[in-house]
């Protein structure tokens, strides 16, 4: 089994995929679906560097909900799963509370 270790700023997202019906029970096709802007934290970076040298730890963790930019990162296969690698900065922020309510891209 491979371990993946995201350097410096950097994290390592898994997509969340978006309900596959709307609220009205229609059946959204593949072919319709956008790619989902929020995901889950599955590694961090120890930090980036500021200009003294020293590591400032990242402010995501391992587990957090985050959503980001429909265009952010770049996606990867690790152990034959679709990922995304991103730095913190991409993310826009950390879904709190209930998990069951999606975000909609505006």
């Amino acid at each position: 089994m491979t371990h993946f270790r995201p350097l410096h700023d950097r994290i390592l997202v898994k997509r969340i995929e978006a309900e596959e019906k709307t609220p009205g029970g229609i059946i959204i096709p593949d072919t319709a679906k956008e790619k989902p802007i929020e995901g889950e934290v599955l590694a961090v970076g120890p930090g980036a560097r500021d200009e003294t040298g020293t590591v400032q730890p990242l402010d995501v963790r391992v587990g957090d909900r985050v959503l980001f930019g429909k265009w952010s990162g770049t996606e990867v296969i690790i152990e034959g799963e679709d990922r995304l690698i991103m730095k913190e900065s991409d993310v826009f922020g950390v879904i709190e509370g209930d998990a069951h309510s999606s975000a909609r891209a505006a």
